[in-house]
């Protein structure tokens, strides 16, 4: 005679709360919850996407504590007590990041699933060398994967960011008055806040 099967206990949930984009959000989350999992469902940032899920593709790439992370990789509860940026927390439609806005004008995505990976590698990578050769902007890039472009226009995306980030700094650009208005590509665009697509 065979044992009866127990019912199956819920799995135990732990309360974090993490900063996310400069907000501290709360959440219950079992403890083996990725932080990508936690991120598009628990917070429903849903611009970090998930490809592999093993650390190799780059599609999930946050900044924690300004540092590129896998968030397939990080734990959501080992998050808590730092700084995420996820892609919609570097900045939208009315306010692009310099690599949002090079990414724009260079036709740096086509299909944009591994887009949000790139931007916030760059965005980081950025930070450490704000005058990158070409051979410094495909080391960058070289551990994310896109199946779409051929890395060109990402490449020149990545030079194009870094001129406009020093251009910004600078106080030419984006001072308001007497500042050009750069045009808009036919198709495509940037994600936006929670992963849209204008």
């Amino acid at each position: 005679m065979t044992a009866p099967l127990e019912e199956p206990q819920p799995e135990r949930t732990y309360d974090v709360v993490l900063r996310v984009n400069g907000v501290l959000r709360p959440a219950s989350v079992p403890a083996r919850r990725l932080l990508s999992d936690a991120l598009r469902h628990d917070l429903r940032l849903t611009g970090t996407h998930v490809g592999c899920e093993h650390g190799v593709c780059g599609a999930c790439t946050v900044l924690v504590d300004g540092k590129p992370m896998r968030s397939c990789l990080m734990l959501a509860v080992s998050a808590e007590g730092h700084e995420i940026t996820t892609v919609e927390g570097l900045g939208g439609p009315d306010d692009m990041h310099p690599v949002q806005q090079a990414f724009r004008e260079c036709h740096g995505l086509q299909c944009g699933f591994c887009t949000p990976g790139f931007l916030t590698t760059i965005a980081a990578f950025l930070d450490d060398n704000p005058a990158p050769t070409e051979e410094d902007a495909r080391e960058a890039i070289s551990g994310n994967l896109c199946r779409c472009t051929g890395y060109q226009n990402i490449v020149k995306a990545t030079l194009r960011a870094a001129e406009l980030t020093r251009t910004r700094s600078s106080g030419e650009l984006g001072s308001g008055k007497g500042s050009e208005e750069l045009p808009k590509p036919p198709l495509g665009g940037v994600p936006g806040p929670a992963g849209e697509r204008p």
